[in-house]
Formats: structure tokens, sequence, C-alpha cells
């Protein structure tokens, strides 16, 4: 029920309380008045006695009853026998009790209900210290009953008008000031919960509700004006993050560049020393054919080798789509094997047959596990094998209540994806553990290292939906699992944002 409806209901209900209050007061007032008129003819039948006492006395019963028989009609009094047998004419119509009781000298006043438009009132005659007979006084009742009705009726039809005046301009009233400023709040109110803080409300009232509603519209410009704060921080803030992602990029581009260098070196020894064979004009056509395919060989390997560097470095739109996890880190592996060959680190994958799918950015997630890889072959300055496992675990989302309890079975848990980094490296402080995803903290010398790898590779990971955990001991080696959700038949969100 609206705010005016419940308004007009209440105004309405106190309407009919005060005036069932009032009909009430008129309702006491007629018992009172009724009770008057039963004392008016008491007394009056008690002067009539006296008269007709005298009358009876001085003139006869005879003559008595000649009078009252003249002015019966007019006043509606008769001399009525106490001695008369049941049944007779003259005998009062009482029972037996009633005609005890007026015998014994006592006024009777009776109201008959088969026929109660007339009020009986008996009062004892007594002639000469004889009781012999009574006089029979009756008034009608009809005027009293109708005048009642007639409140009766006048106070419901009162009771109604009112009420249903007083309805009408309330609710007039109610939906003018209260019911359709109200709505127009809410529906501002709604509009503003759905980011649309445009059009200022309106009203041309100046009480509460006007107040509110500029109240309302104050409310709506600072939500607007914070709201473009926020756009203008948020679009700030992912211009940052992708600029500290391809400085990232481009800061690994830098140290891959030696391994390429040392890469490229070999393709081009083979191919100047062929070119040297052709540029002689004794080798036979067989022997420019085997050479002229060697050469062509050697320069596919570069042109590929400087592509994988390329493609890492550029930037690229977020794309997510459906991929194996065994390709990447074959694609990972094939641009750090330079880099690990020089720093004397033997890179291995244990993997099952069957491929673990994710709906990934495969551009991002080479970038992170590169990270994390170059992380680990910078760890082992002396060399030493660096492990790549991949597998399905069960377990709980970090943040999840009772994640550390290690109840693998809780409705809660799920299967994620993992990717375990494992070196034998140095390791890492506990003191250090809880920072290492800090931007810009790192406990390599000066020069060696930026700190923004393993940052940046902890929120790609969390932007799709996981996360990284690490496990280290000082001097052993360090290893870190990645966990990504499992791909589902579910079609992916298409993230459109650069990276």
């Amino acid at each position: 029920m609206k705010l005016a409806s419940k308004l007009t209901v209440a105004l309405v209900l106190g309407i009919f309380i005060v005036m069932a209050g009032y009909a009430y007061v008129q309702i006491r007032q007629e018992v009172v008045l009724d009770q008057d008129d039963f004392d008016r003819v008491k007394h009056l039948g008690g002067l009539m006695r006296i008269t007709f006492e005298e009358i009876w006395q001085r003139e006869g019963e005879a003559r008595l009853r000649e009078l009252v028989a003249q002015a019966e009609p007019e006043v509606g009094v008769r001399v009525v026998s106490l001695r008369a047998p049941a049944g007779d004419a003259l005998r009062p119509a009482l029972s037996d009790q009633e005609f005890s009781t007026l015998s014994a000298g006592d006024t009777i006043h009776v109201v008959r209900s088969a026929d109660d438009d007339w009020h009986w009132s008996y009062v004892p005659i007594s002639v000469a210290g004889v009781r012999s007979a009574a006089l029979e006084v009756r008034e009608s009742s009809e005027p009293q009953r109708r005048y009642i009705q007639m409140s009766h009726l006048a106070i419901a039809s009162a009771t109604l008008g009112v009420a249903l005046t007083c309805g009408l301009i309330a609710t007039g009233l109610e939906l003018w000031f209260v019911g359709w400023p109200i709505q127009r709040l809410r529906d501002k109110a709604r509009r503003a919960g759905r980011g649309d803080f445009s059009g200022p409300l309106v009203l041309p009232q100046h009480d509460e509700i006007g107040d509110l509603a500029q109240d309302l519209n104050a409310m709506c410009d600072n939500l607007a004006a914070a709201d473009q704060r926020l756009s203008a921080a948020t679009e700030a803030r992912v211009a940052a993050l992708e600029q500290l992602r391809h400085t990232d990029r481009l800061a690994t581009v830098g140290q891959l560049a030696a391994g390429v260098a040392h890469e490229l070196g070999t393709p081009l020894s083979v191919i100047s020393a062929r070119a040297q064979l052709l540029s002689s004009a004794e080798m036979p056509p067989a022997a420019v054919a085997t050479n002229a395919g060697i050469i062509v060989e050697q320069a596919d390997r570069m042109t590929e080798i400087i592509q994988q560097l390329l493609d890492f470095s550029r930037r690229r739109t977020v794309k997510l789509s459906r991929a194996s996890l065994q390709h990447i880190v074959t694609r990972t592996f094939d641009l750090l094997s330079a880099v690990a060959e020089r720093s004397r680190v033997v890179l291995r994958c244990s993997a099952a047959d069957t491929p673990l799918l994710a709906y990934v950015d495969q551009n991002q997630m080479q970038q992170a596990l590169t990270n994390i890889i170059l992380n680990g072959i910078q760890a082992m300055p002396n060399g030493g094998h660096l492990t790549v496992s991949l597998d399905t675990r069960r377990t709980r989302p970090p943040g999840d209540p009772g994640a550390d309890d290690g109840a693998a079975d809780s409705a809660t848990a799920g299967d994620f994806l993992c990717i375990t980094v494992a070196d034998e490296g140095t390791g890492i402080a506990a003191a250090q553990v809880s920072r290492i995803f800090e931007p810009f903290f790192t406990t390599k010398a000066v020069g060696e290292g930026t700190g923004l790898g393993l940052a940046v590779a902890h929120g790609i990971v969390a932007e799709h939906g996981g996360w990284i955990t690490v496990d280290s001991t000082p001097g052993k080696g360090s290893r870190f699992m990645i966990y990504l959700p499992p791909a589902t038949d579910t079609r992916p969100p298409q993230a459109q944002v650069v990276s």
C-alpha cells in the first residue's frame, strides 16, 4: 500500500472513531431522555391519582369512570380494577408478580415486547384505605423511536459524508504533495542507482520533500563528479599498469638480448662459410644447391628467433581463448633456451599427455611464466635444473574460509590447473617471501633486476582468476605454483583491454 493510501485510511479511521464516540454520547443522551419521559409519566400518574381519589370520594366510582372514559382517547388514561377476575377487561394486563406489587401499593412501569410503541404505568388508587382500583397511564414511544432512528441515520450519514469528503480531499492533497513527489524521488534514486546522474529533479513545493529533492540533486552531482574522477583514475591506473607491463617486457627483452645474440652467432657463421663456398667458381651444381639450401635453413632459423623476440616485446590486445598450458610452456622454453644455456641451466618439462586447457591470453600468460622462469634461472648462478610441471589439484582459492585447514574435500574446494616452477637456486628468506610480489622489490644486486617481474606475473595471473603461491627454502631452491581455473564448456568473456 502506498504512503498516500495509508494516510487516507488512517484519516478515515480517525473520523469513524470520532463519529463513533459522538454516536455513543448521543445514544446516552437519548437513554437519559427516555428515563426522563418515564419519570414524567410516573409523576403525572401520581398527580392524577390524587385528583381521581378526590373525585371518587366526592362523586363516586361511577362518576370517575365516566369522566375517565370521556378523556381516555386524548390523554391515554383509564381506571382499572384490582378486584376484577382474570380475563376481565378492567383487570390490568400484568403478570402475577407485577399484579401483587401493584396491589401492595407500588407503582408499576411496563414496556411490552409485543407492543413496544407504548409505555404503560400503573398507579394504585386508595379510597377510604382500600386499594380496589389503579390508574393506568399509557404514552406512545413512537415519537422517541422515530427521533432515535432519525438521529442514528443522521449520525451515519454525517459519518459517511465526512469520511468520503475528507478522504477525497486527503487523497488529492497527499497525491499532490506526497505521492507524486515521492514517486519522482524514487525514480531519480533508481536512475542514480543505475549510474545515471543526469537530469536534476525539480519539485515546486517548499517543504521537507522539496529539501530532500535538493539534497538528492546535490548528492547526484557529487556522485557524478566522483564517478568522473574515478573513471579518470581508473584510466590512469590502466595506462600505468600497461606501461609497467610493457616496461617489464622490454626489460626481459634486454635480458634475452645477449642470449639471442649468441643464438644468432652460429647460424651467421654457417651462412658466412657457405656463402664463401658459393663464391668460388669451382663448386659443382649439386654442391651449390646444397649450400644454398643450408643458407636458407639458417636464415629461417634466425628469422624465427628474432620473430619470437619481437612477438614477446610488442603490445597486443588482450584476447582470451581456450589454450593448452603445455603449448605455452613449450613456447616459453623456446624463448628462454639461449639464456638458460648461457647460465648452464637445464630446462625440463613434466606434464601428462592429456592437454590441460584454460581460458587465458596466451601472450600475457607467456610473459608471466617467462618472468618466473627467468627469476629461477637468475637464482642459479652456478647452473642447475629448472623443472616446470603441470597437473590438476583440488584446493581452495586464497581468502576462502578454511583455505588453510587442509580439508580439500570441502564444498568450497575445486579443481584448478597448477603450473609448478621449481629451481635449485639460493632460495628466498622467510621474511622476504611475503614481499616478493611487491613492485620494485628485489633481492638481486643493482643492475640485475628491476623488481617488476614477479609483480607483473602476479597481476596477470590474478586477472585470469588465479593466484600464485611460493614455497622456498634458503640454499635449496624455490617452488612457484601458478593456479588457474580450468576451461569449461561455457564461452569466456572476451576482454579487449590493452596489455
